[in-house]
């Protein structure tokens, strides 16, 4: 694990170090650099595997490759024992090194072997040729820039792309546009103009004087067929596959932990680690003292039935003056999810390195409650229209919102915004991504005039409705999987779990979203996966936890971590929103309508209705701007918001 950087152009050696100093959080026990034929390559590395002997750039042979690689190859054992029965010459013990015989046989096909999480660069210096290459699921990142003056470069995180000055610090407009919709950036964008994301699955070559071509090397294209045998049978094979991955996670030269947050998900893969190894080993978990928004006690009902050594906290963050330094590590506005991420993460690094995730399950076997409320919004858009304009919407404004998880209000607005705005299953649930955030509505009353313009006419529903109608699946939920698993779970949640966990230098590895697990759960009869709401969401995972944790785990309401920020935007946090968006550079540079923004928080204030998604990214907007747009440090930061409330 470790953060990878390159830089091909003058002064590259210089530059490929300051580029690895601004990521040392990602690797802060060791450094390696390298130059060759033009191309500097840099590593910060986080020892795991092959401690003494695993140092980066790593060469072959020949000495004519250069390798930098982020990530861990879980498949590298079966292949090693193939090239070293073939004769090829290790020299290190690192699962990294396996890419080196790879490309020689396979050239940049060589992915397609690869299993595990990943971000790497190797330069073929015969050749003068760069490929890069990240994991399927893309729980590994890359970003690339092209200078004006034909100088590349590359790195794990854009700061670092930032510190060269290979491009400017400029707000790329059409990113804007669709994160404000959206909740992450998709594609191959990023929030700055120039600097480019390597999508998940995907390859690029770059060589001197012919640019960037980018490849896709897998698809998820395991939908149709569908997976036969019985219910029993397939919870059978299920529980196999992941008590392989499970292993599989394992490998490691340090100690291995799990977090355990009380869901269902990290249950079953701590449950399953504690019967791989056989013995304790360090989970950790973090609440909050709101009880309903808090599964410490679920954890800790696993945690004894395994005999583990359960590190808990009771969180009392100051979620507001933590942004600065999530967004520091993001590069991005900071999301409320990354808050839990990061808190355990930190409570995780005072022990160890390496932490196995239950991220993935809910995306892979439909596990929120949103995918069975599709069905609801299919039911409430087959009512006239008339009834819903002239009574059921106005009935629905009259539900007081009491600002807390899911409240009925919400719930209700939501149906009544999909269901009845939608005219198309793709467009209901393409529009259910941006309705608690910034629908086209909403931004045409955000965004000015000259905004619009620098825009055009892109289309954050068209994102999503390219995937949810590409055929890669015939069924409705299918469709709904299948879109979320090649957007928001690439470009949000392992964006989110990477940049929050390695803030702290950690490694999470999440077995629920590896490659193998994604493609089974995509062969699933989607009658096994969705069987109505609460007890119904994700009931073949359930089958398989129910043989591993007490059924009153398995079958509570799905609960979710979090934190009041509603109520908090009405209460201790209402005057310091107000008087950070009197002084909102976003206002000031002509993109938003101050307006608009005081309409949002008068409207939330008052209690008449729950902005407090929309808020809370024009909070951390602004923040985001005069960090990593104007160059103010976390600290900087910090002060300003002291100053405002």
């Amino acid at each position: 694990m470790c953060g990878i950087a390159g830089f091909h152009g003058k002064n590259g050696a210089e530059k490929v170090r300051a580029m690895c100093d601004s990521m040392i959080h990602r690797g802060p026990d060791d450094s390696g650099f390298a130059e060759s034929a033009g191309m500097a390559l840099g590593q910060r590395r986080l020892s795991i595997n092959d401690i003494s002997g695993g140092r980066q750039p790593l060469c072959d042979p020949s000495g004519k490759l250069l390798l930098v690689c982020n990530g861990e190859i879980y498949n590298y054992p079966e292949l090693r024992a193939k090239y070293e029965a073939s004769g090829y010459a290790f020299k290190t013990r690192s699962d990294s090194e396996i890419v080196l015989p790879l490309y020689l046989e396979y050239g940049e096909k060589c992915v397609e072997k690869l299993r595990g999480m990943f971000g790497f660069a190797l330069w073929d210096s015969e050749r003068r040729r760069l490929l890069l290459a990240r994991d399927h699921m893309g729980q590994k990142p890359v970003f690339y820039a092209t200078g004006a003056d034909g100088s590349f470069a590359f790195a794990s995180e854009p700061k670092a792309l930032l510190a060269t000055g290979i491009v400017p610090r400029e707000i790329d407009m059409e990113a804007l546009w669709h994160y404000m919709s959206l909740r992450y950036i998709p594609d191959d964008r990023s929030l700055f103009k120039g600097v480019v994301k390597l999508p998940a699955a995907h390859y690029a070559v770059w060589e001197e004087g012919r640019g960037v071509r980018v490849e896709r090397y897998w698809s998820l294209a395991t939908f149709e067929p569908k997976r036969r045998g019985s219910a029993e049978e397939l919870t059978d094979e299920l529980e196999a596959l992941l008590l392989e991955t499970v292993r599989l996670h394992l490998l490691s030269d340090v100690p291995v932990a799990t977090f355990l947050s009380g869901g269902i998900d990290s249950s079953l893969v701590t449950a399953m680690t504690a019967k791989i190894t056989g013995k304790p080993f360090n989970t950790f978990s973090i609440g909050v003292k709101d009880q309903d928004l808090s599964e410490l006690p679920w954890a800790e009902v696993v945690a004894r039935q395994y005999g583990l050594n359960w590190i808990h906290e009771i969180a009392e963050p100051d979620v507001i003056g933590t942004i600065p330094e999530m967004i520091h590590h993001m590069d991005e506005p900071a999301d409320p999810f990354g808050v839990g991420v990061y808190l355990v993460s930190r409570l995780a690094a005072k022990h160890g390195k390496v932490v196995l995730s239950g991220d993935g399950g809910d995306e892979n076997f439909a596990g929120y409650d949103r995918f069975a409320g599709q069905k609801l919004a299919r039911l409430y858009g087959l009512v006239p229209g008339f009834l819903r304009r002239g009574l059921l919407a106005p009935a629905i404004g009259l539900v007081p919102e009491s600002f807390g998880y899911k409240s009925l209000a919400g719930k209700l607005r939501w149906l009544n915004d999909v269901g009845g705005h939608a005219r198309s299953d793709g467009e209901a649930y393409a529009r259910s991504m941006s309705v608690l955030r910034f629908t086209q509505e909403e931004k045409e009353r955000l965004f000015t005039d000259r905004a619009k313009a620098l825009v055009g006419n892109s289309d954050s529903v068209g994102k999503i409705l390219a995937l949810f109608e590409d055929g890669a699946a015939s069924e409705h939920l299918d469709k709904m999987l299948y879109t979320d698993l090649m957007t928001r779970m690439p470009d949000q949640l392992l964006a989110i779990s990477d940049r929050m966990s390695m803030a702290h230098s950690i490694e999470i590895r999440p077995p629920l979203i590896d490659v193998k697990v994604t493609e089974f759960a995509a062969s699933l009869p989607c009658g096994l996966k969705l069987k109505g709401r609460d007890r119904g969401l994700k009931w073949l995972l359930r089958q398989v936890a129910a043989r591993y944790m007490p059924r009153e785990l398995i079958d509570r309401k799905k609960q979710g971590f979090g934190f009041p920020i509603a109520r908090w935007l009405r209460g201790d946090l209402k005057d310091f929103q107000k008087r950070l968006f009197r002084q909102s550079r976003f206002v000031e540079l002509g993109l938003f309508r101050q307006e608009a923004i005081d309409r949002l928080v008068a409207e939330h204030v008052g209690g008449k209705a729950d902005h407090n998604f929309r808020l809370w990214m024009l909070i951390n907007l602004e923040i985001w701007h005069r960090q990593c747009i104007e160059g103010k440090s976390a600290g900087e930061m910090k002060d300003f918001i002291a100053s405002l409330r």
